[in-house]
């Protein structure tokens, strides 16, 4: 952690369970950030490879979690954090280096920040990952990005991430926000590296299938929402208002198409399993 006299504390949580492949390069970039007075803290939730290791030798705060999920690790992360701002990211991230420079630029110039969207793109060689990355270019100012910066303050006013929930939790923390009257689209133009190298479609239809068996407690929780972010429809439409563009990459068109139809059969899979096993 770096101190820096007029430059306010920015604690970047990152979430780790055996994070080894990818976490070099996630820590290495907040090094080489513009803007440095930062902290950074590990939440592990019991790695078993050199995760923490490579966190010490970056001189990260680790914080133990074990095997308590995503939101209660990133809940206790802003529980420790020291930071006037928050920014939540993966261990698979990489962060091109004026990221937290441009945010920081953002809320000290617009009024009613509460929360700030750091665009993604998806790094890997596989036709999938490749499609995913296509997927993520449409969705520029909609409700399907989430912030990821955000005021320390607002963070714990409104208790952080939805804990119980999988489906959709990193969008709990700015719908809570936005539902207080702050501005949580907000976007930079710098980007996040996601590196999905390793990326598995059966691997990711399963962590589909585990998202879909928390709907009901999202649409219980975010009735508002659950269309949105639910419906074939509303998705669709984001890549038909942009059609020629999507359709002049044919291949990676019908892969979104196929990509995004086995995971809303996933989710549904997983949302009546749950239904099942609670008859």
């Amino acid at each position: 952690m770096r101190k820096l006299s007029g430059a306010p504390l920015v604690s970047v949580i990152i979430p780790t369970l055996n994070s080894e492949k990818f976490l070099r390069k996630c820590l290495s970039s907040l090094k080489k950030q513009t803007y440095s007075n930062l902290e950074i803290i590990i939440v592990d939730d019991g790695s078993t490879d050199s995760t923490l290791k490579i966190a010490e030798s970056y001189g990260c705060r680790i914080v133990k979690n074990p095997k308590k999920g995503r939101a209660e690790a990133k809940n206790e992360g802003m529980r420790q954090a020291l930071g006037e701002y928050l920014v939540f990211i993966d261990s698979d991230m990489e962060l091109t280096p004026r990221v937290i420079e441009e945010c920081i630029s953002i809320v000290k110039n617009v009024e009613y920040i509460g929360g700030i969207v750091i665009p993604e793109r998806s790094i890997g060689k596989s036709f999938w990952v490749k499609v995913r990355d296509f997927e993520r270019s449409f969705y520029a100012e909609s409700v399907i990005e989430s912030a990821r910066f955000f005021p320390a303050k607002l963070v714990k006013k409104v208790g952080g991430f939805e804990e119980g929930l999988i489906f959709f939790e990193e969008a709990t923390l700015p719908f809570k926000i936005a539902k207080m009257g702050y501005n949580v689209m907000a976007r930079i133009e710098s980007c996040i590296l996601h590196h999905e190298n390793n990326f598995s479609l059966i691997k990711w239809l399963k962590k589909k299938f585990n998202y879909g068996k928390t709907v009901n407690l999202y649409k219980t929780r975010y009735p508002e929402y659950i269309k949105v972010q639910l419906s074939p429809w509303a998705r669709l439409s984001i890549f038909l208002r942009n059609w020629r563009r999507f359709f002049s990459r044919p291949k990676l068109a019908l892969g979104v198409i196929i990509l995004k139809s086995f995971e809303f059969f996933s989710i549904i899979s997983g949302l009546f399993y749950s239904i099942l096993l609670h008859n």
